[in-house]
């Protein structure tokens, strides 16, 4: 069964720009539980602009379900990670001024780097995924450098949805059969949301999390923070 993963990156990114606490993203992570939100993710950036290095302190021991933290495993990521000890690593290759994650991880080329990285992580027991593009090569090379599951990049798929769904979530089927090929588990996140997840989750039903936030936030703004998260678990929730 698909799990839902609710990214609150964008709730630290309204209070940031006002200063001071409003809103809470402590009470907004405890509220996506709630709701029935089947995990946290955040995605702490060095510049913090959005979700800080202390939110991921407080919101770790208050969380019933669990954390997932994304991020680039730079030094102080690293050390972040390694302290608070989340269930769930994703290691995503970002540049430090990026908007957003735009690319995966080339695992062939820095099979050695991602290799030294999930040794770490799992020595404290965290389970690790490394955020892929669509592409089978790609899946068998996360797979030898020893995580737990890879997160199948979606961006293409949601911008290619419109005009053809079974052409755009091909070359996913095709990463994630790879995948089970492999013995890993499988993620998937990035511009998913109400318009075409559950045509996503049909196709590829073995999929372990789905990591939405930037979707979720905006249909909040019209549908409020519960509604719309059970509108996001009923299109994960047919079977």
């Amino acid at each position: 069964m698909t799990r839902l993963s609710v990214n609150i990156n964008k709730i630290a990114t309204i209070r940031n720009a006002r200063g001071g606490n409003m809103p809470d993203v402590l009470k907004a992570a405890i509220n996506c539980e709630n709701f029935g939100a089947e995990g946290i993710t955040v995605h702490p950036r060095p510049d913090e602009r959005h979700i800080r290095y202390s939110d991921v302190r407080a919101i770790r021991p208050a969380l019933r379900t669990e954390l997932n933290i994304e991020g680039n495993p730079i030094p102080k990521f690293m050390e972040l990670v390694e302290e608070v000890v989340p269930d769930q690593v994703t290691l995503v290759p970002d540049a430090e001024d990026a908007i957003t994650s735009n690319a995966g991880w080339d695992t062939v080329r820095n099979r050695d780097f991602l290799t030294g990285i999930c040794s770490r992580l799992k020595s404290k027991g965290i389970r690790t995924s490394i955020f892929v593009d669509p592409d089978p090569a790609m899946v068998e090379g996360a797979a030898l450098c020893g995580c737990d599951r890879v997160e199948l990049y979606t961006e293409s798929y949601a911008s290619r949805y419109s005009a053809d769904r079974e052409t755009a979530v091909r070359p996913f089927v095709a990463a994630a059969e790879a995948a089970r090929e492999c013995g890993l588990g499988l993620n998937a996140g990035h511009d998913l949301n109400l318009e075409n997840l559950e045509y996503y989750i049909r196709t590829i039903p073995w999929t372990d999390e789905v990591s939405i936030g930037h979707a979720i936030i905006c249909d909040a703004l019209y549908m409020g923070l519960e509604r719309t998260i059970q509108a996001y678990l009923s299109k994960i929730r047919f079977f």
